[in-house]
């Protein structure tokens, strides 16, 4: 074995194990989040029982989706197969935790969108969806969460944050309650003033007239990009 190959066999044995660890630990935490939103779904539905006609319902999806249906709201729950790293330029690079031991600086992620509950169920498949959070998780179950609303500033410290059931079941809450007071916007009248033929015959099950709560909107707080 020459030079060059040994370097590439050391390479893959220690980067390709520690992603396999990083991908194995995200996906427990995924199993566990999936455990979390079912018992949300069923905590809700126990404090609500007298108003069956609000939509209330969990979804696995498999292996890597999760769906919770609350009131007029699907939330998608995604867990990327693969695994990051933050860029250099990421605040998390300034830590010791981070200085120490630099794979520390990979993680999987779970992403978390959210979309208009009849989107999904009636197949709309040109309406849009946005992300709302997202998590990053490391092999020793340390997390930090970049997202809109309550989670923005909930779980920045990387250094000493560890991943937890409690943890699972706030964000939950979070992005459920960011999604319900996240509202739906009549957009310009311009922009939907044209539509032909075909989308009106076809609106009925499979609707070509997209639709989005900032749908036509330029929003100063969604111009922010999650680095």
């Amino acid at each position: 074995m020459n030079k060059e190959s040994a370097n590439i066999v050391e390479l893959l044995k220690g980067k390709s194990l520690m992603k396999q660890a990083v991908f194995a630990n995200t996906k427990e935490w995924f199993r566990v989040l999936k455990t979390e939103l079912s018992d949300c779904i069923s905590m809700l539905k126990s404090e609500i029982e007298d108003q069956p006609k609000i939509r209330l319902k969990y979804v696995d999806a498999g292996p890597y989706e999760a769906q919770l249906y609350i009131g007029s709201d699907v939330l998608i729950f995604y867990m990327h197969t693969n695994v990051f790293r933050f860029p250099k330029s990421n605040y998390v690079h300034q830590s010791s935790y981070i200085k120490n031991e630099p794979t520390n600086a990979y993680c999987g992620i779970i992403n978390i969108y959210n979309f208009l509950a009849d989107s999904y169920e009636l197949n709309r498949f040109n309406d849009a969806g946005y992300l709302i959070a997202r998590l990053f998780i490391n092999k020793e179950n340390h997390f930090i969460i970049e997202g809109k609303g309550h989670l923005e500033f909930a779980y920045r410290d990387f250094l000493n944050q560890v991943i937890n059931k409690e943890v699972m079941l706030d964000v939950i809450l979070k992005v459920a309650a960011y999604a319900i007071e996240f509202d739906l916007l009549t957009p310009p009248y311009q922009a939907v003033s044209s539509v032909s033929v075909q989308q009106m015959q076809t609106l009925s099950n499979d609707s070509k007239l997209k639709t989005g709560k900032r749908l036509g909107f330029k929003f100063q707080s969604d111009s922010k990009i999650i680095s």
